[in-house]
């Protein structure tokens, strides 16, 4: 990571109809970075991933990346059109389950005319080895894999275009507890190895503390609070942000009843 930035969000602004539903966002990602964008269900934080991503409207401000305004252009008319990849939520409908994984794979290489299929064919395998998958995976259709096991192939797939910027619009959160963690982790250990930066939207601030280097706090379309992931996930500044750290489960019955009384009496103020 560095002090350089690859995404700069200026006074992004997204309105549908008369609703409001992004207002004067700013927000940075840097290269190699994880951000964390979290908040509650209606917040915005889907919209702004589908802006960055190009497959959503602006209807004003600038998304610069790497340089260029982005923002309103879709995806195929971007310089560097496939340096900003996604990963979506649900791993059953984000795959085309009457696929083979190696046709998965080699598709968007091949559409981009990045490489001849043989030579898509033969990276297949590099792919599936970064996302922990046997080999052989490549010849078994995406419908035969576990929930984790196909966020891995959809994760292969981001990679297959060797991308700056992956979008992962809450991609754990249809997965249970222990696959969970385990996909989080792969993401830092390809993140380590490949130096992609993420946006990792979702609304819960525990997956977000783990994977995240700064956080980002979204409520009502507005980033509330915006900071270093220890700052804003151990000593939040604004009450939105202390409701939602309150508001998350713990094992200790007497911690959980204590954190429900901090919450109703931060929740009669708000």
């Amino acid at each position: 990571m560095n002090d350089q930035i690859l995404v700069d969000c200026r006074n992004v602004n997204v309105h549908f109809g008369a609703h409001h539903v992004l207002k004067h966002v700013n927000l940075t990602i840097r290269p190699g970075e994880t951000v964390g964008l979290v908040g509650e269900s209606g917040s915005g934080k889907t919209t702004l991933g589908r802006a960055i991503l190009g497959i959503g409207p602006v209807s004003s401000g600038e998304i610069v990346f790497d340089g260029e305004n982005i923002a309103g252009v879709p995806p195929r008319a971007r310089q560097g059109q496939a340096a900003i990849q996604a990963v979506f939520q649900d791993p059953y409908s984000s795959l085309n389950p009457s696929m083979m994984i190696e046709d998965i794979l080699t598709e968007p290489i091949v559409a981009r005319g990045l490489a001849s299929r043989a030579d898509a064919s033969r990276q297949v395998r590099k792919l599936l080895d970064q996302v922990a998958l046997p080999s052989d995976a490549a010849e078994r259709f995406a419908r035969e894999f576990s929930g984790g096991q196909r966020q891995r192939i959809a994760i292969a797939r981001a990679l297959a275009l060797s991308p700056r910027l992956i979008v992962c619009d809450e991609p754990v959160s249809a997965l249970d507890l222990s696959t969970q963690s385990r996909v989080m982790d792969l993401f830092i250990e390809i993140q380590d190895r490949t130096g992609v930066a993420y946006l990792f939207v979702s609304h819960d601030l525990a997956a977000v503390r783990h994977i995240s280097h700064r956080v980002a706090v979204m409520r009502f379309g507005e980033i509330v609070e915006f900071g270093e992931c220890d700052q804003v996930t151990a000593r939040p500044a604004h009450d939105y942000t202390k409701r939602l750290l309150l508001a998350a489960p713990v094992a200790d019955p007497a911690r959980q009843a204590e954190r429900r009384a901090a919450f109703r009496a931060l929740a009669m103020t708000a």
